[in-house]
């Protein structure tokens, strides 16, 4: 195996790997390099285009059915090719786990409201709602001081 290093600092960071199969050791170089190389954009996909979505802009990252979607301060749904768990390891601080399939950006989030049933909502800066779990809302509550 040979090892090539290259330092540019007038290039976008690159890792190129030529290999004969993949194999667990690959995996992990690539998953290394991905969660390192995570910065303030994410690609969000909407039908046949990819954009690339601020982090920053983001408000609510909610899983439906078996895909994950990013609700950006537009209001706009994007499909995100990464599941929950690992968007709460990579994400910067200020995004919460709301319940079992929403993380929320606590920066975005103007209001609660509270139902009759006693369940709690989310209201983001768009207009986006999303239902906060009890599990959830304790331990907001408890680290917030709600």
């Amino acid at each position: 195996m040979i090892f090539k290093l290259f330092i540019d600092r007038n290039k976008p960071e690159e890792v190129t790997a030529t290999v004969h199969e993949r194999t667990p050791l690959i995996d992990e170089i690539e998953r290394l390099v991905m969660r390192d190389s995570f910065t303030d954009q994410i690609p969000g996909y909407k039908e046949d285009e990819i954009v690339m979505l601020s982090i920053s802009r983001i408000e609510c990252f909610v899983v439906e059915g078996e895909k994950t979607f990013a609700v950006y301060s537009d209001g706009k749904r994007y499909i995100v090719r990464k599941r929950l768990y690992e968007l709460e390891e990579k994400l910067p601080e200020g995004f919460e786990r709301i319940s079992k399939s929403a993380l929320a950006n606590w920066k975005a989030i103007t209001r609660f409201t509270v139902q009759l049933s006693g369940a709690v909502d989310a209201v983001f800066k768009s207009g986006y709602v999303e239902c906060i779990s009890r599990r959830c809302f304790a331990e907001l509550k408890r680290r917030y001081g709600l």
